[in-house]
């Protein structure tokens, strides 16, 4: 439909931005792993994840979105991380 796509070049340019900012997200997931494992430090910190998902609903609210689909997405996000940084710790194969 032409109608629609001016609107899916715009979804899709935002997706591209989307991808990009999690490309660099993981490459600061890497960044802190290897520091973790420097220092053992264990790769799952429980009240940073609380923080960091409960931030991103609050924020995400304060945009328009629905808390708890901000927390769904983050939890998805976050537990991605946290299998990464296992990983590259060596603490999963």
């Amino acid at each position: 439909m032409e109608l629609l796509s001016p609107y899916r070049r715009r979804i899709d340019d935002l997706d591209d931005q989307i991808m990009e900012l999690f490309s660099q997200r993981f490459e600061v997931i890497r960044e802190v792993a290897e520091l973790k494992n420097k220092h053992n430090i264990p790769a799952v910190l429980q009240d940073r994840v609380d923080e960091v998902r409960e931030r991103n609903a609050e924020t995400g609210a304060k945009k328009g979105l629905d808390a708890d689909f901000v927390r769904k997405l983050y939890t998805l996000i976050i537990d991605e991380a946290c299998d990464l940084e296992d990983h590259l710790m060596g603490n999963k194969e």
